[in-house]
């Protein structure tokens, strides 16, 4: 049985949450966003998702003001978080954080880095040298200890070196 999308007699502030972010790949294409993943092609190569989920996501998200759709400099539409879907980032990087520390033993698969110092993002939030609470548009992603191997598309080929937030990841 499916979950329902209204959680009805729920006024909890989590349950209306959930209506947004709990549906299955909705964190997975938020999580591609803050890489700088905006195109629709580069979402179904990186994730895999069918293209009819990630249309109907895509425009649940738009809907719901996490996500706008601009028309990027090849005229194309593209997703970008709105200040909105911005907010997100302390939830997505501590579901990372959360996932990295139960589920690779390795250690954490990509690491945030600090543009501006060079620090490491600890698990809070925090730069590791500054102790400042970074923004993620100053954050750069790298493979960290426990990165095992990246796929043929353009979304991993970009991730395979330092890679700004925020910044449209382009083919290589």
């Amino acid at each position: 049985m499916a979950l329902p999308k209204v959680y009805a007699g729920q006024r909890c502030s989590l349950s209306r949450t959930l209506e947004i972010v709990g549906e299955r790949w909705t964190l997975l294409i938020l999580r591609d966003a803050f890489f700088g993943v905006r195109r629709f092609g580069d979402f179904v190569a990186h994730l895999g998702v069918p293209r009819a989920v990630l249309t109907e996501r895509l425009e649940a998200l738009r809907d719901a003001d996490v996500l706008a759709e601009v028309r990027g400099t090849h005229g194309y539409r593209e997703y970008v978080l709105t200040d909105k879907g911005l907010g997100l980032w302390p939830v997505v990087r501590d579901l990372l954080s959360w996932g990295d520390e139960h589920y690779s033993p390795q250690g954490a698969r990509r690491v945030f880095q600090h543009v501006e110092d060079s620090g490491l993002l600890m698990p809070d939030g925090l730069c590791g040298v500054c102790r400042a609470l970074v923004d993620p548009s100053e954050l750069a992603v790298l493979p960290g200890p426990g990165y095992d191997e990246a796929g043929d598309d353009v979304v991993s080929q970009a991730l395979l070196g330092a890679h700004r937030l925020l910044e449209p990841v382009r083919g290589r």
